[in-house]
C-alpha cells in the first residue's frame, strides 16, 4: 500500500519514451462514463505518438467518436504498446469507419515525417485532423546540460482542407515554468506560441489550430523520466493532490476536434492540470 502522499508504487523505467504495459497501474485510457455521440463521424485522424498515455486515449475517444484512426510509434521501443492500441481501435471503431493504423516512425527526422503523411493519405485519401502528440522529457537543471540530439522534434504535416483541425499537445510547464526541465518546458512553450501563431496563418483557409496543456498525467512518460520516489508521490503538488488520467484529457481533444462543438475557437489552449491557475 502507498505510504501517505504516494500516489503510485514506486517505479522507474531506464529508457525514453517508456513502455504503458509495464506500468503499475496501467493508466485508464477510457471510462465508463464516456458516451460518444459521433462527433468525429466520418473524419480521419492522424495522432502522433498514439500508442500509450495521452495518445492512446485520444485514439480511442476519436474511434468511438466514429474517426478512422491512424497513429505512429516508435518501432523496435513501443511496439507492444502499438499493437495493443491497434487491437483498442479495431475493438472501438464504429461501422462506417476504415480499419485504423499503426505507423511507425521516428519523427525526429523530417524525411519520416513526409512518409507518415504519405502512407496515411494514400490509405484514406486526406487527414481532416491532425494531433502532434509525440513527445518525449529530460532533466535539464542548466541550459548547458542540452546538447543537439536533445533539440525539439518537430514535424509539419499538409493535406488538410476547410474544416480541417490541429491539435498541439503542449504542457502546463510552458505556463508556470520548471527548472528541472528546461529544455521540455522551453519546446512545450514554443508549441504555444507556435499554435498561436499557425491559427492566425490557417485561418483563412478555415483550418482551425488549438493545443491542450496537460498537467500531471500518468503516462509512460512519468516513470521513464523521475525516480522511484518521485513517481511515487507524481501528481501529488497540484490542488487536486492527485495526477490525472489519460481519459481526463482525451475529451479535450474530442472538443477541439469537432467543427458543431468549438467551431469559433482558434488559437486556444485548454488546461486539463489539476486545478493549477494559468493566466495566459
Amino acid at each position: 500500500m502507498a505510504s501517505q502522499g504516494e500516489q503510485f508504487p514506486p517505479q522507474r523505467q531506464e529508457k525514453q519514451p517508456g513502455k504503458e504495459h509495464v506500468m503499475d497501474p496501467n493508466p485508464q485510457f477510457s471510462a465508463p462514463e464516456y458516451k460518444p455521440s459521433n462527433k468525429l463521424q466520418g473524419k480521419i485522424a492522424l495522432v502522433t505518438g498514439g500508442d500509450s498515455g495521452i495518445g492512446r486515449a485520444v485514439c480511442n475517444c476519436f474511434a468511438l467518436e466514429g474517426a478512422t484512426v491512424a497513429f505512429t510509434y516508435v518501432k523496435g521501443e513501443e511496439d507492444k504498446d502499438a499493437m495493443d492500441t491497434l487491437r483498442i481501435l479495431r475493438e472501438s471503431k464504429t461501422p462506417d469507419a476504415k480499419d485504423p493504423m499503426a505507423v511507425a516512425a521516428d519523427l525526429g527526422y523530417d524525411r519520416n515525417c513526409m512518409k507518415v503523411v504519405d502512407e496515411v493519405v494514400n490509405a484514406y485519401g486526406r487527414i481532416d485532423i491532425l494531433v502532434n502528440n509525440a513527445a518525449e522529457q529530460y532533466k535539464a537543471a542548466s541550459v548547458e546540460d542540452i546538447d543537439e540530439e536533445r533539440l525539439e522534434r518537430v514535424h509539419a504535416l499538409k493535406h488538410m482542407k476547410e474544416g480541417s483541425s490541429i491539435i498541439n499537445t503542449t504542457s502546463v510547464n510552458a505556463y508556470k515554468g520548471n527548472a528541472k526541465w528546461l529544455d521540455y518546458t522551453a519546446t512545450k512553450g514554443a508549441i504555444v506560441s507556435y499554435t498561436r501563431g499557425l491559427a492566425l496563418h490557417l485561418v483563412d483557409r478555415g483550418i482551425r489550430v488549438n493545443g491542450v496543456a496537460p498537467g500531471p498525467i500518468w503516462t509512460p512518460l512519468t516513470p521513464a523520466s523521475f525516480s522511484e520516489e518521485e513517481t511515487a508521490k507524481f501528481g501529488s503538488q497540484v490542488p487536486m493532490k492527485r495526477a490525472g488520467q489519460p481519459i481526463e484529457v482525451a475529451p479535450s481533444f474530442v472538443f477541439l476536434a469537432c467543427n458543431h462543438c468549438s467551431s469559433y475557437i482558434t488559437g486556444q489552449v485548454l488546461h486539463p492540470n489539476g486545478g493549477t491557475i494559468v493566466n495566459a
